[in-house]
């Protein structure tokens, strides 16, 4: 599928910044046909009605992150027609045993084909707009008095349908007054009571008595309410929602009661996941995530749940944990070609007479040569390389590409070299039985 302008952009600026971009993502998809298969897969079981989880696992630069954001895009292609979430794990924002937490980032997050981020109010609208349509041609007239009485009686029916009556009553005050809100323009309470529903702790009890709630969302009811959250895509007309949750190593850093609480939240929600019909969720983590007594081998229900099997040295792709391999020299010599094609250069035929094929093998040699073979660190500091030669190519007639400086400085000590790389340094807690472990992101 041929990018737009504005993609290519966007693909171009976030990879300079050694970032992976959020659209695009397709035109440098390499050597991933299957584990992208396997995700197709089950976005297909969640379009018809299942529920469940799915643990992407792979060292610092496999594609994790590239590949679950490529299944974002894919969950909101026309086609398949999902809203998503894409949150990250972070220990400043989100403790993950605390579900009203990470309730807050998945609403905060939700994004949809028609609007790229916050888009619970553009969701809440076309579940609405798509109640009136259902009365309208049932030949309710909608300026009739009674009209908006019976939108709210069909929105307390999907809700109970879709929930089994389990979302709580200030999800259904809430959802009811924003709506009567709309109707009389008092627009600013409705924004603001819409921004209690998406978790907000900022929303004064003014607000929030026209509704007739006290307090905030808590951890205890914020699963119940991601019920609620769901039964709304799903009335707007989505096929369901995917929920991304990025770098679950980052639990790897907190602290050790803080570390158990959040692996038995993952716990719980892979224990009920099944019953949220239209949802699947995405883990990305690295081996020592999954693997070590720091991480899920740590809690041994979990472990159980979702251990990494192989069988004669083949790796079932059906299993919870869905395993990437690392970037070799001919996948990067591939995404360099890509990357070549969709470069937007001014003079096509001097832009590919000056970045040759072969250029582009010495390339690959230099950067993982200069990295030692440390597959992790390559792909990413490859392409920040790669898109600063194309841009000097594209744009400076003299500069001739071919094989310069290390991207690293080769004096820099191992613990420098990871950081400057971007790799987060662990330190292990006294007790812990793995000992410390650097982590790769």
């Amino acid at each position: 599928m041929a990018l737009n302008k504005r993609d290519v952009e966007h693909v171009i600026e976030e990879l300079s910044g050694g970032k992976v971009p959020e659209r695009g993502l397709e035109a440098l998809a390499v050597g991933i046909e299957r584990e992208r298969g396997e995700l197709h897969r089950q976005l297909e079981r969640t379009r018809e009605g299942a529920g469940g989880v799915k643990f992407l696992r792979g060292g610092y630069g496999c594609g994790k992150t590239f590949l679950a954001r490529l299944t974002v895009a894919d969950a909101q292609s026309q086609e398949r027609n999902f809203a998503t979430s894409f949150v990250v794990v972070s220990d400043n924002d989100l403790h993950f045993h605390r579900f009203d937490d990470v309730y807050r980032k998945v609403v905060s997050e939700l994004s949809t084909r028609a609007c790229r981020r916050g888009a619970l109010a553009d969701v809440l609208d076309r579940w609405v707009a798509k109640v009136e349509e259902s009365l309208i041609a049932l030949g309710r007239d909608p300026d009739a008095p009674g009209f908006d009485q019976e939108v709210l009686k069909k929105l307390d029916e999907h809700l109970a349908l879709h929930t089994k009556n389990e979302v709580p009553q200030d999800f259904v005050r809430a959802v009811r007054t924003i709506f009567e809100l709309k109707q009389r323009r008092q627009l600013a309470d409705a924004a603001a009571l819409l921004s209690w529903l998406s978790g907000s702790q900022n929303v004064s009890s003014a607000v929030k008595k026209l509704a007739d709630i006290k307090g905030e969302i808590q951890s205890t009811d914020a699963l119940a309410y991601l019920r609620g959250i769901l039964a709304i895509v799903k009335g707007a007309g989505y096929a369901g929602l995917v929920i991304v949750i990025d770098e679950a190593e980052t639990i790897l850093r907190m602290k050790s009661d803080v570390r158990a609480k959040s692996l038995n939240g993952m716990r719980q929600i892979d224990d009920i996941a099944g019953s949220f019909h239209g949802l699947l969720w995405i883990f990305t983590g690295t081996p020592e995530f999954f693997d070590t007594n720091r991480g899920v081998k740590g809690l041994q229900p979990l472990y159980d749940r979702i251990q990494f099997r192989t069988e004669g040295g083949f790796v079932p792709f059906k299993q919870p944990q869905l395993q990437l391999q690392p970037f070799n020299k001919a996948r990067l010599k591939e995404v360099s070609m890509k990357l070549r094609s969709l470069y937007p250069a001014k003079n096509r035929d001097d832009f590919e007479r000056r970045v040759t094929p072969e250029y582009l093998d010495l390339l690959v040699n230099e950067v993982t040569e200069g990295f030692c073979g440390d597959v992790g660190v390559v792909p990413r500091q490859f392409l920040r390389r790669l898109v600063n030669v194309l841009e000097l190519v594209d744009s400076e007639p003299t500069f001739n590409p071919g094989p310069g400086k290390p991207v690293l400085d080769p004096n820099l000590t191992p613990t420098e070299e990871n950081k400057q790389a971007g790799k987060p340094e662990f330190e292990a807690e006294p007790g812990d039985a793995d000992g410390y472990e650097v982590m790769d992101i």
